[in-house]
């Protein structure tokens, strides 16, 4: 089936939806969508060629999933993980050359790369604040 068929069919109810009060568009917790949105454009399960970037196990850098589209119809053989641990700003370079230089998904990069530099930023440790001045001075 086409993939527009496959949108019209799932677009409202699915087990991904998250649907909540006061919400515009409802989330989307599919494997593969980038963006977490239920909308054609970023949906993991009627695209051919889907991405996903999750956090490695370890706790250091993340790993980019792409979807093959000769392997559509073959779940277990149709993935491909790249892990990226070098650094932030080699590793989101990286992935931006990976997408760009085979033509995967290049409405994807930006949002892919916001994904990682999330993913990136949530695995910094947290400094420990400093008492103000001022305060320090009155007691």
């Amino acid at each position: 089936m086409s993939s527009h068929l496959n949108w019209m069919i799932i677009r409202n109810n699915n087990a991904f939806l998250v649907k909540k009060r006061d919400i515009k568009k409802p989330f989307s917790k599919e494997p593969n969508n980038v963006t977490n949105l239920n909308s054609y454009r970023y949906s993991g399960l009627v695209h051919k060629k889907a991405i996903s970037v999750v956090e490695n196990p370890d706790k250091k850098g993340f790993t980019v999933v792409l979807k093959k589209a000769k392997a559509t119809n073959k779940p277990a053989k149709n993935a491909v993980s790249r892990p990226f641990k070098a650094g932030a700003r080699r590793s989101l370079f990286k992935v931006k050359k990976l997408l760009k230089a085979n033509h995967y998904r290049t409405d994807l990069t930006k949002a892919t790369l916001r994904r990682a530099s999330a993913i990136l930023r949530s695995q910094r440790p947290i400094k420990a604040k400093k008492p103000k001045a001022a305060a320090a001075k009155s007691e």
